[in-house]
């Protein structure tokens, strides 16, 4: 053994030694060459910063000059009260025409009032688009526009342009000096940019304004292919000739404006600067590679043969050796198989040469009966040969791994295998593992990802990752779909009402609802002889998306009749009511929206977020529909989400007030308590009507934290009454179903109570009927909570609700307040006092007080009277009021008009 190393080592010492000299040769001039090439690239990154910083500070001046200009101009158009003359200035001599800067000042119909060029025809800048930004949008700054053709001067200008107001803040025209191209351009003479070079002036948006090169200064000239990122106010780096429009490497530096969103920019060719550098790397390269040649001739003619014959030997004995262990131990499969050719060199089947004892099993043989026997014989004809293609895959790339789930027609006995083959000289080397257990868990746990536990459907994440495919197949196929967003209508009320059992059992209804229409819709689509549909693949998915959120994605035609007629299927379908497992039978509807594909949208995210959007939309324009997107549904969405945020922000800044309505005794008039109103004072638009703010609080949940502090300012304003010694009167406060059921508004209202020390008899509740639509032991059990705290219950509406007999009588409620609906009735219909005598009559025999509500005439207060209603409340008395002007209210006790209270 040690004879035959020696021998082979002194064989190889010479050649070794000779690749070790070519391998020195060659570092060494390498080495000395990347030194050479890194100093005259760190010089150049040098000049290129120079250059960079150097234009800025030109620009920077330049800029500021004609800012300057355009401040005076609207400073001394202001004070002269729009009398200013461009012209007397420029014959002055302010505009001197060799400056290449014209001044000019439109009003605000786009007519030129004066300019330092000749006002000749009357020219309109009305339809220019700087004008149209500075009327559309108020900016206080310097608004630098593209380069393009003057329609006075017919020449090439870039404009910078102020916005004059008038004395309320409205468009009154504009400002604006105008510069040629040159006024930019750098001051460095031609000697300082090279025949690739250039220098640049960019907006910080992307927008070119001014290149020079060693030819000409151009406007609007971009080198880019497209603007790249220019990172932080400066800098410097190489970028590739791919972002060029010519395809010329370059050393780019850049330099931003201060105060100007404007960037100095300038290119340095590589190509120029390592030319020399490169051409004598070129000669040094070659005599280094005409040594290196021979050196490896040498190297190779002598121990070339020998070599790969040892290299091979040994590989094949280590091949061996790593076979036999596997083959004796492991979990996995193992094979070794001999290719068998054709005439033609194909590969037509294989022989077994060796395999270990599982490998056989998979086969359903032992190690001995396998070994020696060909792979066609255990498949039929046709199965061998859809086998044969991967196999002579894995012979031409040398390598091929994969998991292959078992078909039925295979003679394996399992039913997924990992495998792995590796090309020999011989054929294969192939290892295989049952992977069957571990699939079927990664099967199960991937159906358990991808299905909603509530109704069975698919969810969210299943079909976002769906559509991908679905939107691939459609590209492909050039065909369209419908992506429809279900939204079922003031769910969250049934949730707050009912519980939420009740909103599952809901759920569950409304997925079998829409599974029985869509599967009925796909029966009678392909029964019609004359479908469109029987080109495409039928296909509606269900999916629960969110929450109260559904989503089908309609596969056919693609036509916006096809989807628009599944829609209105939808909403017909739920025009009956839907009976829950409980007995309840509920009136639901849907609002729906629907995005096209290609039409809204080329990918996922698009046509999801559109759809959501059209569905919105149908919500804002009264529910119960369908709505196709269109782009302007984005902007109103937009608005929806700047009302939220204005109203959070309202929240935390205490922006809200309470005014106060007076309830009266009816028959003498006597002030006896009052109803808290919310009221939105915001900082610009002034005093807010709660119809505005409270849905937006109800449906984005900001009612919880707004009713809070409601009740705190109610109770403060209770305490600061009483400190000033007037009576201690009752006041109302509403609340929401979904402040009831949250659950802890007994402890807020029992804080308040505790903070301001005042008498919770003063505090009273009004709550809506739907409030008393859930389980009717949990409402009781959360109002007896108030009642024990000493707070009177009042039902806010009553009529325009759902709310039962039996269920006031359960509930023991102390005050009743009709809605103004059925006041408005009295004097107008006989029916109107018949309804009303019946509630008041209704509500005395359950002991409680009956309010009306919305009383505006004498004539509606005298059959109020005559009807036995105990109090009145509504504009006849008094409209809500501010706290200051309660007091005197307080103090003069008795609130009904002097006048008589005859009928009009």
């Amino acid at each position: 053994m040690k004879k035959r190393l020696l021998k082979v080592l002194s064989i190889l010492a010479w050649p070794l030694g000779c690749l070790l000299l070519a391998m020195l040769m060659w570092s060494l001039l390498l080495s000395r060459l990347g030194e050479r090439e890194a100093e005259i690239g760190k010089t150049a990154m040098q000049e290129a910063r120079a250059h960079s910083k150097s234009y800025a500070e030109q620009l920077a001046r330049s800029v500021s000059q004609i800012d300057q200009i355009t401040l005076n101009l609207k400073y001394y158009w202001a004070y002269t009260n729009g009398h200013l003359s461009v012209e007397d200035q420029q014959r002055q001599g302010l505009y001197p025409t060799s400056a290449l800067l014209y001044a000019t000042i439109s009003d605000r119909d786009g007519a030129l009032k004066t300019s330092s060029l000749p006002l000749k025809d009357l020219v309109s800048v009305a339809e220019r688009d700087y004008f149209i930004t500075h009327k559309t949008q108020p900016h206080s700054g310097l608004l630098i526009s593209n380069p393009s053709v003057g329609l006075r001067s017919q020449r090439t200008l870039i404009r910078f342009s102020r916005r004059l107001d008038a004395a309320d803040g409205s468009f009154d025209g504009l400002v604006m000096v105008a510069v040629e191209p040159a006024f930019l351009a750098p001051s460095q003479d031609d000697s300082a940019i090279g025949r690739n070079d250039f220098m640049a002036l960019f907006k910080r948006d992307g927008g070119p304004l001014v290149s020079r090169t060693a030819e000409a200064t151009m406007a609007q000239q971009n080198m880019f292919k497209s603007l790249p990122a220019f990172e932080g106010d400066n800098g410097a780096s190489v970028m590739p000739g791919a972002l060029f429009n010519d395809g010329e490497e370059r050393i780019v530096s850049w330099h931003a404006l201060r105060d100007y969103p404007l960037l100095a920019v300038t290119g340095m060719s590589t190509g120029d600067i390592y030319a020399s550098f490169r051409e004598r790397a070129s000669d040094y390269t070659v005599i280094a590679t005409a040594c290196s040649v021979f050196l490896a001739i040498c190297a190779v003619v002598g121990t070339l043969l020998s070599l790969r014959l040892a290299i091979r030997k040994r590989e094949a004995e280590k091949a061996r050796e790593a076979y036999g262990i596997v083959t004796e131990g492991g979990n996995d499969g193992f094979y070794m198989w001999r290719a068998v050719r054709n005439k033609e060199g194909a590969v037509i089947d294989f022989e077994v040469l060796d395999c270990n004892e599982r490998g056989a099993a998979v086969f359903d043989k032992n190690k001995a009966e396998f070994i020696g026997s060909y792979m066609s014989g255990y498949y039929s004809p046709a199965y061998f040969a859809k086998l044969l293609p991967t196999f002579r895959q894995a012979m031409e790339l040398g390598y091929y791994e994969d998991e292959y789930m078992i078909p039925d027609d295979s003679p394996l006995t399992t039913t997924w295998l990992y495998r792995k083959m590796v090309r020999n000289k011989l054929g294969l080397v192939i290892t295989v593992r049952d992977v069957s257990e571990a699939k079927a868990h990664e099967l199960a746990l991937l159906e358990q990802i991808n299905t909603d536990d509530l109704t069975g459907l698919h969810n969210r994440h299943w079909v976002i990752n769906h559509l991908h495919k679905v939107l691939n197949d459609a590209a492909s196929e050039r065909r369209g779909f419908a992506v429809l967003f279900l939204d079922l209508d003031d769910f969250k009320n049934i949730n707050d009402t009912m519980g939420h059992s009740s909103g599952d059992m809901l759920l569950q209804s409304v997925t079998q609802r829409l599974q029985d229409l869509l599967a009925a819709d796909v029966r009678s689509a392909a029964s019609a002889s004359d479908s469109p549909l029987r080109q495409f693949p039928m296909k509606n998915e269900l999916v629960r998306f969110s929450g109260d959120a559904f989503t089908i994605i309609q596969q056919q035609s693609g036509s916006i009749e096809d989807a628009a007629q599944l829609a209105e299927s939808i909403l017909q379908a739920f025009s009956r009511p839907i009976m829950l497992p409980n007995q309840s039978v509920l009136q639901v509807s849907l609002s729906i929206g629907i995005s096209m594909y290609p039409r809204d949208g080329d990918s996922v995210d698009a046509l999801l977020k559109h759809a959501d959007t059209a569905m919105n939309a149908a919500k804002s324009d009264g529910k119960k529909r369908f709505r196709f997107y269109q782009p302007q549904l984005s902007e109103r969405l937009q608005v929806k989400l700047e009302n939220e945020t204005a109203l959070r922000l309202a929240i935390e800044r205490d922006e809200f007030v309470l005014h106060f309505q007076p309830r009266v005794n009816t028959a003498s008039g006597e002030f006896c308590s009052m109803e808290a109103l919310a009221r939105w004072q915001h900082p610009v638009r002034g005093m807010v009507s709660p119809l505005e703010f409270i849905p937006i609080a109800e449906e984005t949940g900001l009612i919880l934290r707004l009713g809070e502090l409601i009740i705190r300012k109610a109770c403060a304003q209770l305490a600061q009454w009483k400190a000033e010694g007037l009576p201690a009167l009752p006041m109302s406060v509403n609340v929401s179903s979904r402040q009831l059921n949250q659950g802890n508004l007994n402890t807020i209202i029992a804080t308040a109570i505790r903070d301001y020390v005042i008498d919770p008899a003063q505090m009273e509740i009004e709550l809506t009927e739907s409030c008393m639509m859930a389980d009717t032991l949990e409402i009781a059990e959360e109002l007896a909570s108030f009642q024990e705290l000493g707070i009177k219950l009042l039902v806010d509406d009553f009529g325009t609700g759902y709310s039962s007999l039996s269920q006031l009588q359960r509930l023991d409620l102390d005050v009743l307040k009709v809605d103004k609906a059925f006041t408005a009735e009295l004097g107008m219909r006989a029916e109107g006092e018949v309804f009303f005598n019946a509630i008041v009559s209704m509500a005395h025999a359950l002991h409680m007080t009956v309010v009306a509500e919305g009383v505006e005439t004498g004539q509606q207060l005298q059959l109020l009277q005559a009807l036995g209603c105990d109090e009145v409340q509504g504009y006849y008395i008094s409209h809500p009021l501010p706290a200051a002007e309660i007091p005197g209210l307080m103090r003069r006790r008795f609130l009904f008009p002097v006048s008589p209270l005859t009928p009009a």
